[in-house]
C-alpha cells in the first residue's frame, strides 16, 4: 500500500513577527527545513521585503553552505559574484562567500554593500553556520529612517557634492589588485575601469611592485528603484581615514604619505569632508543600530538599499557566509 505523501508547508505552520527585521519562524512543533519551506517563505519574501527592509528566518533547518546556496538561488534572481571588492573574503561554494576576513576584536561600521561604488546588490543573505561564543552580532539599520534622521542640509550638501573614493591597492595594507579586480592582467583592470567610470593610475612601489590607485565618484543618497524612496547610502563613515584611531592614522600616514594610505573619502571634488559632518553621521547611524543575537542555521535576508549591515567584535569560532542577487546601476535602470 502506498503511503500518502507528506504535505507540503504552508503559510499556518509559520510565524511571523512584524518588524525589522520580520522575523519568521516555524511555528511550534513544526520541524522543517528552509528549502522545504522555500514555497511560502517567498510570499512572504514578495510581500514583506520592500516594506520592513529586511527578514530573519530562525529555526529553520539548514544542512549545508549548500542548502543555504539553494535556498538564496531559489528566491528569483540567480546569485552573484563579489566584484571589485573593498575587504578581503573567500569563496566557499559557488556564489557563497565569508562575510568580511576581519580581526575578531574589532568592529565592522554599519554600511550599505558595495555602496562604495556605481553597482550594487539589491539582495544580501547572511548565513550563521556557527554562532560566536560571545558576541559577533550583524546589527542592522533602516537606511530611510538615517536618511530622515541626519540634518536636512547635511543630507543636501552630499547629495549635491557626492563622494569620491580614493584606493591604494596592495602595498602590504589592503586587498592586492589582482584580488580585487579578479585578474593579474593591467589590461584587464583598465578595461574593468573604463566600463564602470573609475580613473585609474598605475606606480611602482619601492620594492618595484606594480601598485594601482583608484578614484571613484560616487553617489552620497540614492532612490529605491522599485520603492521610490530615498536613502542614506554610501561608505564615508568606513571608508574615511578617520575610522581608525588616531595612532593608527598617524602610523599609515607616517609610513606611506596621506595620498597613499589604502582608502580615503572625500567630497564629489576632492575636498575634505568636515570632521563635524562624518561625528553626525557616525551618531546617526549609531542611534538607528538593531541589534539581535545569532542563532546557528539562522539566515538574514536584506534589501541591500532599504537596510544597513555591520558587525560587533566576537570571541571564539564564527561562520557566517554571504550570497548577493540583482545586481543594479543606475547607469543602466532603463525603468
Amino acid at each position: 500500500m502506498n503511503s500518502l505523501p507528506e504535505a507540503r508547508p504552508t503559510l499556518d505552520d509559520l510565524n511571523i513577527e512584524p518588524g525589522l527585521p520580520t522575523v519568521v519562524s516555524p511555528r511550534p512543533g513544526v520541524s522543517i527545513s528552509l528549502e522545504e519551506a522555500a514555497a511560502p517563505l517567498r510570499t512572504i519574501i514578495d510581500s514583506t521585503l520592500e516594506r520592513s527592509g529586511g527578514l530573519r528566518f530562525t529555526g529553520f533547518e539548514v544542512a549545508s553552505i549548500e542548502a543555504f546556496q539553494r535556498f538564496a538561488a531559489s528566491c528569483g534572481d540567480p546569485l552573484i559574484g563579489y566584484e571589485f571588492a573593498s575587504t578581503p573574503r573567500s569563496q566557499v561554494e559557488g556564489a557563497v562567500y565569508t562575510s568580511t576576513e576581519y580581526p575578531p576584536h574589532r568592529s565592522i561600521p554599519l554600511h550599505n554593500e558595495q555602496s562604495y561604488t556605481r553597482e550594487w546588490p539589491l539582495r544580501i543573505w547572511f548565513h550563521c553556520a556557527l554562532a560566536a561564543r560571545s558576541g559577533g552580532a550583524t546589527p542592522i539599520a533602516d537606511s530611510r529612517a538615517v536618511y530622515r534622521a541626519l540634518d536636512p542640509a547635511l543630507v543636501d550638501r552630499f547629495a549635491k557634492r557626492e563622494l569620491l573614493y580614493v584606493r591604494n591597492f596592495g602595498q602590504g595594507l589592503d586587498l592586492p589588485w589582482q584580488n580585487a579586480f579578479g585578474s593579474d592582467d593591467p589590461a584587464v583592470v583598465e578595461r574593468i575601469c573604463a566600463t564602470r567610470g573609475i580613473e585609474y593610475e598605475w606606480r611602482n612601489g619601492d620594492d618595484e611592485e606594480l601598485l594601482l590607485r583608484t578614484r571613484e565618484r560616487c553617489q552620497a543618497v540614492a532612490r529605491h528603484p522599485r520603492t521610490g524612496e530615498m536613502v542614506w547610502f554610501n561608505q564615508a563613515n568606513l571608508f574615511h581615514l578617520s575610522t581608525l584611531d588616531e595612532d593608527m592614522q598617524e602610523a599609515l600616514v607616517d609610513a606611506v604619505g596621506l595620498e597613499n594610505v589604502p582608502r580615503n573619502v572625500y567630497y564629489g571634488d576632492g575636498e575634505p569632508i568636515e570632521a563635524e559632518a562624518l561625528a553626525e553621521i557616525r551618531g546617526v547611524l549609531d542611534e538607528q543600530r538593531i541589534v539581535f543575537p545569532w542563532m546557528t542555521g539562522d539566515v538574514l535576508m536584506l534589501d541591500n538599499m532599504l537596510t544597513a549591515h555591520a558587525r560587533d567584535p566576537f570571541e571564539g569560532p564564527r561562520k557566517v557566509v554571504v550570497a548577493m542577487a540583482q545586481s543594479y546601476s543606475k547607469r543602466t535602470d532603463t525603468r
